[in-house]
């Protein structure tokens, strides 16, 4: 169930090579990636547990300035673009993009996902 709403959001976005979903340990719960993708499972997974740590970060960072955390982030690198969002109770998502990236069409991407990702907990 959870594989069907990543899938979702990597078919709405042009150029995303991958979506996972994660606990807030980073643990992988599910994950999707196109099969045309030369990436494995392991490197969306490595990907997921290490922007896990930078969401926890960025937590903790601006609880402490009675921000709250942030809902989501973007982390651009030369080649690929990863779009972190929060879900509920520590989990989160990521959806992963090729250069260059619609960085916009992706955040409308995981929004949507993320709203069928808290139905599908509750």
């Amino acid at each position: 169930m959870f594989a069907a709403i990543l899938q979702r959001a990597v078919e709405r976005t042009p150029g995303a090579v991958g979506g996972a979903f994660a606990a807030r340990d980073g643990e992988l719960v599910d994950s999707f990636r196109p099969a045309d993708q030369v990436s494995d499972e392991d490197r969306l997974a490595i990907l997921a547990a290490h922007y896990g740590i930078v969401l926890a970060q960025l937590g903790a960072i601006f609880g402490t300035w009675h921000f709250g955390g942030p809902e989501y982030f973007i982390a651009q690198h030369t080649q690929l673009d990863v779009v972190v969002h929060t879900v509920d109770n520590g989990y989160y998502a990521l959806l992963a993009l090729a250069e260059p990236a619609p960085l916009a069409q992706a955040l409308i991407s995981m929004r949507t996902a993320v709203g069928e990702l808290r139905k599908e907990m509750a």
